[in-house]
Protein backbone atom coordinates (compact mmCIF):
# COMPACT_ATOMS: atom_id res chain seq x y z
CA UNK A 1 0.00 0.00 0.00
CA UNK A 2 1.05 3.13 -1.02
CA UNK A 3 1.32 6.07 2.12
CA UNK A 4 1.21 9.93 0.91
CA UNK A 5 1.49 13.08 3.31
CA UNK A 6 -1.79 13.73 5.32
CA UNK A 7 -2.28 9.64 5.68
CA UNK A 8 -3.38 8.48 8.92
CA UNK A 9 -1.99 5.44 9.81
CA UNK A 10 -1.16 3.09 13.26
CA UNK A 11 1.90 1.13 13.69
CA UNK A 12 0.29 -2.43 13.87
CA UNK A 13 3.79 -3.44 16.31
CA UNK A 14 3.44 -0.34 18.45
CA UNK A 15 -0.82 0.28 18.04
CA UNK A 16 -0.31 2.10 21.95
CA UNK A 17 1.60 5.08 19.77
CA UNK A 18 -2.04 6.16 19.03
CA UNK A 19 -2.72 7.64 15.68
CA UNK A 20 0.22 9.09 13.30
CA UNK A 21 0.11 11.58 10.27
CA UNK A 22 2.15 10.93 7.49
CA UNK A 23 4.29 14.73 7.56
CA UNK A 24 6.66 13.10 4.48
CA UNK A 25 6.33 10.17 1.98
CA UNK A 26 9.19 9.15 -0.26
CA UNK A 27 10.51 5.86 -1.80
CA UNK A 28 13.07 4.11 -0.48
CA UNK A 29 13.92 1.87 -4.18
CA UNK A 30 17.24 0.71 -2.45
CA UNK A 31 15.35 -1.79 -0.50
CA UNK A 32 14.73 -5.84 -1.38
CA UNK A 33 11.19 -4.95 -0.59
CA UNK A 34 9.32 -3.37 -4.11
CA UNK A 35 7.36 -0.41 -3.23
CA UNK A 36 8.86 0.20 0.17
CA UNK A 37 8.70 3.72 1.00
CA UNK A 38 10.56 6.19 3.91
CA UNK A 39 8.01 8.27 6.14
CA UNK A 40 8.03 10.70 8.67
CA UNK A 41 5.04 10.22 10.92
CA UNK A 42 3.83 12.03 13.77
CA UNK A 43 2.57 9.76 16.43
CA UNK A 44 -0.05 11.10 19.13
CA UNK A 45 1.25 9.41 21.63
CA UNK A 46 5.27 8.96 20.70
CA UNK A 47 6.32 11.86 18.98
CA UNK A 48 7.79 11.79 15.68
CA UNK A 49 9.46 9.16 14.07
CA UNK A 50 11.17 8.11 10.77
CA UNK A 51 9.89 4.67 9.79
CA UNK A 52 10.70 2.85 6.39
CA UNK A 53 7.45 0.46 5.73
CA UNK A 54 10.56 -2.81 5.03
CA UNK A 55 10.36 -3.34 8.32
CA UNK A 56 7.42 -1.80 9.52
CA UNK A 57 3.48 -2.66 9.58
CA UNK A 58 0.95 0.30 8.86
CA UNK A 59 -2.20 0.17 8.78
CA UNK A 60 -5.07 2.81 8.41
CA UNK A 61 -7.06 3.42 11.98
CA UNK A 62 -9.96 1.21 12.46
CA UNK A 63 -13.11 2.24 13.62
CA UNK A 64 -13.30 2.69 17.28
CA UNK A 65 -16.61 3.45 19.40
CA UNK A 66 -14.51 4.89 21.94
CA UNK A 67 -12.97 7.95 19.80
CA UNK A 68 -14.73 10.04 17.15
CA UNK A 69 -11.17 10.03 14.53
CA UNK A 70 -12.79 13.29 12.66
CA UNK A 71 -12.33 15.53 15.65
CA UNK A 72 -9.21 15.92 17.31
CA UNK A 73 -10.17 18.20 19.71
CA UNK A 74 -9.20 16.45 23.26
CA UNK A 75 -12.67 17.51 24.88
CA UNK A 76 -14.57 15.92 22.10
CA UNK A 77 -12.84 12.50 22.22
CA UNK A 78 -16.09 9.90 22.56
CA UNK A 79 -18.11 9.43 19.97
CA UNK A 80 -20.87 7.80 22.27
CA UNK A 81 -21.26 6.00 25.73
CA UNK A 82 -20.85 2.25 25.13
CA UNK A 83 -22.80 -0.06 26.38
CA UNK A 84 -21.25 -2.48 28.81
CA UNK A 85 -21.01 -5.18 26.81
CA UNK A 86 -19.58 -2.96 24.00
CA UNK A 87 -16.72 -1.87 26.64
CA UNK A 88 -16.15 -5.34 27.87
CA UNK A 89 -15.57 -6.59 23.79
CA UNK A 90 -12.77 -3.39 23.90
CA UNK A 91 -11.19 -3.45 26.79
CA UNK A 92 -10.90 -7.52 26.20
CA UNK A 93 -10.18 -7.50 22.56
CA UNK A 94 -6.64 -8.80 21.36
CA UNK A 95 -5.47 -7.43 18.01
CA UNK A 96 -5.89 -9.39 15.22
CA UNK A 97 -2.35 -10.02 14.56
CA UNK A 98 -2.61 -12.40 17.76
CA UNK A 99 -5.41 -14.23 17.08
CA UNK A 100 -6.79 -14.20 12.90
CA UNK A 101 -6.52 -18.01 11.79
CA UNK A 102 -5.58 -16.85 8.52
CA UNK A 103 -2.14 -15.46 9.90
CA UNK A 104 0.43 -17.63 10.40
CA UNK A 105 0.79 -20.23 13.71
CA UNK A 106 4.64 -18.06 14.10
CA UNK A 107 3.10 -14.64 13.57
CA UNK A 108 0.60 -15.08 15.75
CA UNK A 109 2.54 -16.81 18.40
CA UNK A 110 4.90 -14.01 18.36
CA UNK A 111 2.57 -11.19 18.47
CA UNK A 112 0.86 -13.19 21.38
CA UNK A 113 4.08 -12.73 23.32
CA UNK A 114 4.80 -9.56 22.50
CA UNK A 115 1.32 -8.55 24.40
CA UNK A 116 2.96 -9.48 27.62
CA UNK A 117 5.53 -6.27 27.49
CA UNK A 118 2.75 -4.62 29.09
CA UNK A 119 1.95 -4.21 33.17
CA UNK A 120 0.33 -2.69 35.95
CA UNK A 121 3.37 -0.49 36.18
CA UNK A 122 1.77 3.32 35.41
CA UNK A 123 3.47 3.64 31.91
CA UNK A 124 2.86 0.04 30.19
CA UNK A 125 -0.80 0.00 31.48
CA UNK A 126 -1.31 3.44 29.97
CA UNK A 127 0.21 2.17 26.63
CA UNK A 128 -2.29 -1.11 27.07
CA UNK A 129 -5.18 1.05 27.47
CA UNK A 130 -4.04 3.40 24.58
CA UNK A 131 -3.75 0.08 22.57
CA UNK A 132 -7.23 -0.82 23.48
CA UNK A 133 -9.03 2.04 23.25
CA UNK A 134 -7.35 4.11 20.66
CA UNK A 135 -7.54 7.00 23.04
CA UNK A 136 -4.52 9.46 23.36
CA UNK A 137 -5.31 9.69 26.88
CA UNK A 138 -7.32 7.00 28.40
CA UNK A 139 -7.31 9.09 31.82
CA UNK A 140 -9.58 11.10 30.44
CA UNK A 141 -11.98 8.35 30.33
CA UNK A 142 -11.40 6.17 33.19
CA UNK A 143 -9.34 6.25 36.25
CA UNK A 144 -6.36 4.28 37.36
CA UNK A 145 -8.15 1.58 39.06
CA UNK A 146 -10.53 0.64 36.65
CA UNK A 147 -7.57 0.13 33.86
CA UNK A 148 -5.90 -2.00 36.58
CA UNK A 149 -9.06 -4.24 36.49
CA UNK A 150 -9.53 -4.30 32.96
CA UNK A 151 -6.10 -5.09 32.54
CA UNK A 152 -6.50 -8.19 34.82
CA UNK A 153 -9.05 -9.39 32.76
CA UNK A 154 -7.54 -8.75 29.39
CA UNK A 155 -4.60 -10.89 30.71
CA UNK A 156 -6.70 -13.57 32.01
CA UNK A 157 -7.99 -13.66 28.01
CA UNK A 158 -4.16 -13.36 27.07
CA UNK A 159 -3.22 -16.50 29.23
CA UNK A 160 -6.48 -18.42 27.70
CA UNK A 161 -5.67 -17.32 24.38
CA UNK A 162 -1.64 -18.09 24.64
CA UNK A 163 -2.57 -21.72 26.31
CA UNK A 164 -4.59 -22.80 23.39
CA UNK A 165 -2.08 -21.63 20.78
CA UNK A 166 0.83 -23.12 22.19
CA UNK A 167 -1.43 -26.50 22.23
CA UNK A 168 -2.26 -26.20 18.50
CA UNK A 169 1.74 -24.91 17.54
CA UNK A 170 2.78 -28.08 19.49
CA UNK A 171 0.75 -30.32 17.47
CA UNK A 172 2.34 -28.68 13.92
CA UNK A 173 5.86 -28.56 14.91
CA UNK A 174 7.04 -29.24 18.99
CA UNK A 175 10.12 -27.20 18.33
CA UNK A 176 8.92 -23.74 17.28
CA UNK A 177 7.64 -22.83 20.35
CA UNK A 178 11.38 -22.61 21.60
CA UNK A 179 12.64 -21.12 18.69
CA UNK A 180 9.98 -18.56 18.68
CA UNK A 181 10.06 -17.85 22.36
CA UNK A 182 13.95 -17.65 22.49
CA UNK A 183 13.89 -13.83 22.13
CA UNK A 184 10.81 -12.85 24.09
CA UNK A 185 11.00 -10.95 27.19
CA UNK A 186 11.47 -12.75 30.43
CA UNK A 187 7.58 -12.00 31.02
CA UNK A 188 6.49 -13.87 28.18
CA UNK A 189 8.74 -16.68 28.82
CA UNK A 190 7.03 -17.00 32.31
CA UNK A 191 3.25 -16.42 30.81
CA UNK A 192 4.28 -19.30 28.69
CA UNK A 193 6.06 -21.96 31.09
CA UNK A 194 2.75 -21.16 33.55
CA UNK A 195 0.35 -22.18 30.74
CA UNK A 196 2.39 -24.67 29.19
CA UNK A 197 3.17 -26.89 31.64
CA UNK A 198 1.98 -30.32 31.88
CA UNK A 199 1.07 -30.23 28.69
Amino acid sequence: MGWAKGDRVVHAAKPEWGIGEIISAESAASTAVKDAQRLTIRFERAGTKAISTEFAELKPPGNNPLRNTSDTDEGKVFSFAPTPTELKEIMMRLPDEASDPFISFQKRFTSTLHLYRFSENSGLLLDWACMQTGLKDPLTRFNRHELEQWYQRFKMVLDDHLKKLAREVRKVDPKLIDSLSANSSATAKQALRRVDFGR
